[in-house]
């Protein structure tokens, strides 16, 4: 299960990270857009050493060395405009996207571990972003399955099991945690719905 931070800050940010991380997140997506280098660099150090290894950037690439960090996402834009591939850009490292349709997700070159797919419900972070496809019905024409597609968009504890039982991978939370006034108890909740899930097909 994947978390994304919120672009905005967010009391407590940090320690609610770590607390994040001691319960087993995977994944932490930082994306802060409007952060300098700077302002990047002191966010991370903030962060244990110890969690480091599960942190990927969305920006700021170039602290990822200094910091022990060695996954990295690209956006759609950001993507469509390499001339080259990522694996090129920084060896040795694990590399995600975003793409908002199935055609796009089966064109992706086989650099990318995981990319996300959205949204797949109404966006609960964003005003007014909401599905123009059904991207349920969409996954059923997935012909790429070197990569992981991952749900984004309205995911929260009411839908992930919906969403697991229709062709997605995993699952990356945004507004359900970010917006809720107890985020590590509703990530709690959402893991707790996906591993049940997860040990019902074993």
């Amino acid at each position: 299960m994947i978390v994304i931070t919120n672009p905005f800050s967010v009391e407590n940010e940090t320690n609610m990270i770590q607390s994040l991380f001691a319960e087993g997140l995977s994944f932490l997506h930082i994306r802060k857009p409007d952060f300098s280098e700077l302002e990047m660099a002191q966010f991370i150090h903030q962060i244990k050493l110890e969690f480091r290894d599960r942190i990927v950037l969305h920006n700021h690439h170039l602290l990822a060395e200094d910091f022990g960090i060695n996954r990295f996402h690209f956006s759609e834009k950001e993507r469509k405009n390499m001339t080259d591939s990522p694996a090129r850009f920084l060896k040795h490292c694990r590399y995600s996207t975003s793409t908002h349709s199935i055609k796009d997700f089966n064109s992706l070159e086989s650099d990318f571990d995981y990319s996300f797919l959205s949204p797949v419900f109404k966006s609960i972070s964003k005003e007014n972003y909401h599905p123009k496809k059904d991207l349920f019905e969409e996954t059923k024409s997935r012909t790429n399955h070197k990569t992981k597609v991952i749900a984004l968009g309205g995911i929260d504890s009411q839908n992930i099991q919906k969403v697991l039982q229709n062709g997605f991978d995993d699952i990356a939370l945004l507004g359900s945690i970010w917006k809720n006034e107890n985020p590590l108890k509703q990530f709690k909740l959402c893991q707790q719905i996906a591993l049940s899930h997860l040990q019902s097909q074993v």
